[in-house]
């Protein structure tokens, strides 16, 4: 892949201003898919099911087969419009968008185009510094996924070069709501902080919600990112490009950055920017031509004929308002505020993606700070080193669990980090690690003595030091025991029976 020509960022900004704009698209985790019985591979209970396996003839687009409205998909996409401060429409309508795909069965897919679900609406979010930004929502409208293409035979993973394609329906009718921003202007040098604010928010309204996961890594939710730069005092907006299903936080950021860097080389050498989709490649840090970008009327919408309109009662759009949860960026303010952290503390917290297990932590008994110690730092490493989620590594009911231990004297930290490593492996709760292993700090005092007097034995001189008034020789008599008891002896106890010792 030929690397690209950029121009230093900074500098790129001195020139061009940066427009954004956000396509997200949420896999709703409803029981069935979008438009078929089939069960949901977005459901937790379905992500290990085999390739074709979650299927049904609609899925397949064989012939014969009617779509029918998954009524809690609705529901659900109406709850994210609210949470958007979008306005409900009164009534909608699903369209047929068309363009062939080889992992679409039917050559077209069920969407909605001039009449969607929820339209005009406005989310907050907040940067690192504090300062809120108000985003424009366009539109959030439902739609169905299509499958999944697996090329084989090439060194990429990509179609070129493949030999053949292996297609995989269990995706194909998935119920997805695609969130579209109106274009973002005044990002300046924080477009990229912006880009992975926003996506960050979304992620936290739809779980909070509880009707998606948000994994970007399992594509739960992903992240289409249009980036267009102007020159400075020219009003029309420049030509954009599309660079497709970002799957990470960072990732994001990383691709904002990299396209201003990139137009802005090429418009600076008076080339001109090929409205295309592109593909980001985590590896490099780059981003690749895909194909170009279509318009609306290239896809050829016309009215899904097989559907009847969506009309939700205004009582059941109240219900769903009534329901909302608190704001991401109220929820933070509040959440930092009780627990005392300081900017920097809270921000390693959200930046994990872990609040919600903080959160719960702290619920199930721990405290805010050892709690944020707990996620952030031992189950973070253990995560990053794995390339796993925190949050599927251990419970917050565990991590509390193990925290009372400490607070108990049962364990000290280094036998907490052994004990949450069984917990990790699926050995059991921390009480069950502890017993199972035989890790429990040991306090009973005729097993100190004696590792304590094997301790002395092996160093005469010591004691007379202390005796002497050199208590810091001490650590030295700690450290033997401590080994010698594999480091379950209580640390503290042993310093006071050797004290002792030494007065007698």
């Amino acid at each position: 892949m030929a690397k690209d020509k950029l121009m230093d960022f900074d500098a790129a900004l001195e020139l061009f201003e940066p427009v954004l704009g956000f396509e997200v698209h949420v896999e709703l985790n409803t029981k069935t898919k979008m438009f078929s019985s089939a069960p949901n591979p977005a459901d937790p209970a379905n992500h290990t099911a085999g390739p074709n396996t979650l299927v049904r003839p609609v899925d397949m687009g064989l012939p014969g087969s009617l779509p029918v409205v998954n009524e809690q998909a609705v529901r659900y996409s109406i709850s994210l419009g609210l949470a958007l401060g979008c306005s409900i429409a009164p009534w909608s309508r699903f369209a047929r968008k068309n363009y062939f795909y080889p992992d679409l069965g039917k050559n077209y897919q069920i969407s909605q185009y001039d009449e969607p679900i929820a339209f005009e609406g406005e989310v907050q979010i907040e940067l690192s510094d504090g300062t809120i930004i108000d985003v424009p929502i366009e539109r959030a409208h439902m739609e169905e996924d299509a499958g999944k293409l697996t090329h084989m035979g090439g060194s990429t993973g990509r179609i070129q070069g493949a030999e053949y394609s292996l297609v995989d329906y269990n995706r194909a009718g998935v119920p997805l709501v695609e969130i579209v921003t109106k274009p973002i202007l005044g990002a300046e040098h924080r477009a990229p902080e912006i880009a992975k604010a926003y996506v960050s928010t979304i992620r936290d309204i739809v779980r909070s919600l509880g009707i998606s996961e948000a994994r970007m890594e399992r594509g739960n939710l992903r992240c289409d990112a249009n980036v267009s730069i102007r020159p400075r005092g020219q009003e029309k907006l420049g030509t954009r490009t599309e660079t497709k299903n970002v799957n990470s936080m960072r990732s994001v950021e990383r691709a904002v950055r990299y396209e201003i860097q990139r137009q802005a080389a090429i418009l600076a050498a008076g080339g001109t920017i090929t409205q295309e989709t592109r593909h980001w490649h985590e590896d490099t840090g780059m981003t690749s031509p895909g194909r170009p970008k279509s318009d609306a009327d290239d896809y050829r919408y016309f009215p899904e004929p097989d559907l009847l309109p969506v009309v939700p009662a205004p009582a059941l759009i109240e219900q769903l308002r009534a329901e909302l949860p608190e704001p991401p960026v109220a929820r933070r303010r509040r959440l930092k505020g009780e627990w005392g952290f300081t900017d920097l503390e809270f921000q390693d917290v959200a930046n994990g993606g872990i609040l919600a297990e903080v959160e719960a932590t702290i619920a199930a008994g721990a405290s805010p700070a050892s709690a944020r110690k707990w996620w952030t730092g031992e189950i973070a490493r253990v995560a990053n080193a794995e390339g796993r989620e925190a949050s599927d590594l251990v419970s917050p009911a565990d991590v509390a669990a193990l925290q009372l231990l400490v607070e108990a004297g049962t364990l000290t930290d280094k036998l907490a980090r052994q004990v949450l490593e069984g917990v990790i492996a699926g050995e059991g709760t921390p009480q069950q690690v502890v017993d199972a292993r035989g890790l429990a700090v040991v306090s009973d005092d005729g097993a100190l003595i004696a590792a304590i007097d094997e301790a002395l034995a092996a160093q005469p001189d010591v004691l007379a030091k202390i005796q002497d008034g050199k208590v810091q020789a001490a650590g030295a008599v700690i450290g033997a025991v401590m080994k010698a008891m594999k480091g379950q002896a209580d640390a503290a106890r042993v310093r006071e029976l050797i004290l002792e010792r030494a007065a007698q």
